[in-house]
């Protein structure tokens, strides 16, 4: 069941839309006070959908609180015409915009899409949580078991993409490509880089942990 925190003062439109709702598994508990909401244990829900005109508190201070404290997916839905509120909703950490009027259907798959959209990006957070390795854009560096890599150009980019793609196979074509420094384009210049990677953070090429060669394709990371 996904469970949904519902902020919103027409209690006739909240009921309508959790009686559509529930025929799919998904419950809404809804306050019509903002402060109530606020104070409703938000971590327990799996997202939010939002109004903007509530009693005593705009909702887009609500949803730069809930921003600020929580991380939960949020959709407004609102009345309000004004591009600007739209605008500001996302600009400051609302997911998706839904003007009202709307059918009960479409709250469904924004719904459904906002939730697999967020369990994606959940998982692959956790998947680089426990990785060997990490990279810092910023600064253009990347550390391998909490030791940063003293790298090339070109060694940052295709081990920084062959990171982002954590346990895929990638094509040579497809690191070439991405690694702008590359200024020889030949497969001979991506296995020279491989070879030094490897070297790098202690790989056995004949017996690799983390830089695998795919036959036929190219490389994948694993770790």
């Amino acid at each position: 069941m996904i469970n949904v925190l519902m902020i919103e003062d027409d209690t006739e439109f909240a009921e309508i839309l959790s009686e559509y709702l529930a025929k799919y598994n998904i419950k809404i508990t809804n306050y019509e006070d903002p402060y109530l909401g606020l104070s409703a244990g938000i971590k327990k829900y799996d997202l939010l959908i939002l109004d903007l005109t509530l009693p005593g508190m705009d909702g887009l201070e609500v949803c730069k609180e809930i921003v600020e404290k929580y991380d939960i997916p949020i959709i407004i839905s609102s009345a309000r015409s004004d591009i600007s509120d739209k605008v500001i909703g996302l600009q400051i950490g609302a997911d998706d915009y839904l003007p009202k009027p709307y059918d009960p259907k479409e709250m469904y798959a924004r719904i459904q899409s906002l939730i697999r959209r967020y369990k994606k990006t959940t998982a692959a957070e956790e998947a680089h949580a426990h990785s060997s390795f990490a990279v810092d854009e910023k600064r253009h560096e990347i550390s391998f078991k909490g030791e940063s890599l003293n790298l090339t150009p070109a060694e940052y980019e295709i081990l920084s993409y062959l990171i982002r793609q954590n346990g895929f196979s990638i094509s040579r074509e497809q690191l070439v490509y991405n690694c702008k420094s590359l200024k020889d384009k030949g497969s001979k210049s991506l296995d020279v880089i491989i070879g030094r990677l490897r070297t790098k953070i202690g790989d056995d090429s004949k017996n690799p942990e983390y830089i695998h060669s795919v036959r036929g394709i190219g490389y994948k990371l694993v770790g």
